[in-house]
């Protein structure tokens, strides 16, 4: 039985770690555009404030996955290992998506405010 539950173990983190390093290299490499449209004419406070979204995406998901980490068999068995590991990853899946669009919303309701209050300014304020 512990011999399954490591294996269970060496499985499933690797997949865990691999989907949230894919899922924040893809959001955080196009986040950037959003994160310059609001931080206009501030390259360097569009890159650092992407770059502290992508560290608590890392930490919020890479600390949920070791939170669920445990695997518990009652009969060990391949079979239960692989039912398992899917109900895990594909758990872990969607709660990767979920913050996935939680981000994006944080994207976009960035992106409205800051038009929003650049169509606020008075004329003579406004950029060209």
């Amino acid at each position: 039985m512990e011999n399954l539950t490591v294996l269970g173990y060496l499985i499933y983190l690797p997949i865990a770690i691999g989907l949230t390093y894919y899922v924040a290299y893809t959001l955080f490499k196009n986040s950037i555009v959003y994160m310059n449209d609001i931080f206009e004419g501030r390259p360097e406070v569009a890159k650092a404030t992407n770059n502290l979204f992508r560290i608590g995406f890392y930490l919020m998901n890479l600390g949920f996955a070791l939170y669920i980490l445990e695997i518990t068999m009652f009969k060990p068995s391949t079979q239960e290992l692989i039912e398992r590991l899917s109900y895990k990853i594909g758990g872990f899946s969607i709660y990767l998506g979920i913050m996935l669009f939680v981000n994006m919303f944080l994207f976009f309701r960035g992106k409205r405010i800051a038009k929003q209050s650049k169509s606020t300014l008075p004329s003579n304020l406004q950029e060209s």
